[in-house]
């Protein structure tokens, strides 16, 4: 009997030392001198008239300029930060040749995240650490402790099995490292009714059963965050029209104190989000639908209305979709997406006439024949209906 195998996912926190700390950032610093360096190999060929050089060519060149007195500093370095780097500048034009992304470009030490690839053969995890590869400049056993970083959750990544594409970022605040494990496919079909979801600035979710998820930012723990925050960026702007010198701003000790305080501050609003997220998401996969339809929001087109942008923003609506649907793949969910020009709030779930005059400030959809409903709860009807007659055009097809 062949199990099917899929890929998940695991990102846990770490909690290195401070030597350890210079060398993640060093190993970031590596890999992000490697990626520029890829990039700019690339736009000086094609400046010349050549075609795209493969990563394989790009790597030759690179091992030859490490050897360079200039350059001696990237040996310090694990080979496979470099070589991954390189990989990933090629797989980025890669992707930009297929119209998947846009042009590439630099990464600034400024504005970019920093990352670093591990080699998934030589990384190696025990319940409560990781090893990384090349830390401690001696092999010797005793000098190998630094290579060591402790996890902040005690067995959350399994031992002794086969790990895919080991990443170490950073977000500002913490270094984190996010691995990929095969597990078994689920196979079980569910049998439950199919459910339409509507999004919504008012209620994050409303659903075609009846079940309504709040908007997270309308509690009072949210809004108290938020007015931190707001003082916070105030009291900065503050301190460095004091301290402005001429043209240039001066940034002390104080600022850079506070730039702190109101990071931590944003990633907490940004993990309390995400969670409510997880959580909302979570129990609509968990009710094990026979469907989940979903209407194809145009968040770019609704980012320009000044009035309702930031509270889009906030509400997470890409984050919501990208949960569903990985988290339906994993329970063999099919989530169908309704076409962006469908009218589900306009169109009558009983008798099936579309509304045209229809506000956005009409809260209650009253039809001709007589229907009275909620637009928002309409809409979750409508998307179910939706999902129920592709499923039908499939099975005939």
């Amino acid at each position: 009997m062949v199990v099917n195998q899929m890929i998940k996912s695991i990102k846990v926190r770490l909690n290195p030392n401070n030597k350890q700390l210079t060398k993640l950032f060093q190993y970031a610093g590596c890999a992000r001198f490697a990626y520029n360096w890829a990039i700019a190999r690339e736009q000086e060929n094609y400046k010349n008239g050549g075609k795209f050089i493969p990563d394989g060519e790009l790597r030759k060149e690179f091992t030859q300029l490490k050897k360079q007195s200039e350059y001696k500093w990237l040996n310090s370095v694990s080979n496979n930060v470099t070589k991954q780097a390189i990989k990933d500048a090629c797989n980025t034009y890669k992707r930009f040749f297929k119209g998947q992304c846009k042009y590439p470009k630099f990464k600034s030490k400024k504005h970019s995240t920093p990352s670093f690839y591990q080699d998934n053969i030589k990384i190696q995890f025990t319940d409560t650490h990781v090893k990384v590869e090349g830390f401690a400049a001696s092999k010797k056993k005793n000098k190998q402790k630094l290579n060591w970083i402790k996890l902040c959750e005690k067995g959350r990544i399994p031992i002794n099995c086969k790990y895919m594409n080991p990443r170490f970022t950073y977000d500002g605040l913490y270094w984190y490292v996010s691995v990929g494990i095969e597990v078994d496919d689920n196979t079980t079909l569910p049998l439950n009714d199919g459910i339409g979801i509507d999004l919504g600035i008012k209620d994050l979710a409303i659903c075609s059963d009846r079940n309504t998820y709040k908007n997270i930012n309308k509690t009072q723990r949210v809004k108290k965050l938020e007015k931190r925050k707001r003082r916070l960026q105030r009291s900065i702007s503050r301190r460095y029209e004091k301290n402005k010198k001429g043209v240039s701003y001066c940034k002390t000790s104080n600022i850079i104190k506070r730039e702190k305080e109101l990071l931590k501050v944003t990633k907490r609003l940004t993990n309390i989000r995400h969670d409510h997220l997880h959580q909302t998401t979570s129990e609509i996969v968990n009710r094990k639908p026979r469907f989940i339809c979903m209407e194809d929001l145009n968040v770019k087109g609704m980012m320009k209305n000044r009035h309702l942008s930031k509270a889009v923003q906030q509400q997470g609506f890409y984050e919501f979709r990208r949960q569903i649907e990985y988290k339906s793949e994993w329970n063999n969910i099919p989530v169908i997406i309704a076409d962006r020009f469908f009218p589900s709030s306009k169109l009558c779930s009983c008798c099936g006439n579309i509304k045209k005059d229809l506000k956005l400030s009409d809260r209650i959809y009253k039809c001709e024949c007589g229907n009275v409903i909620d637009r928002d709860f309409q809409a979750a009807l409508n998307l179910k209906m939706y999902g129920e007659n592709v499923l039908k055009q499939q099975s005939v097809a």
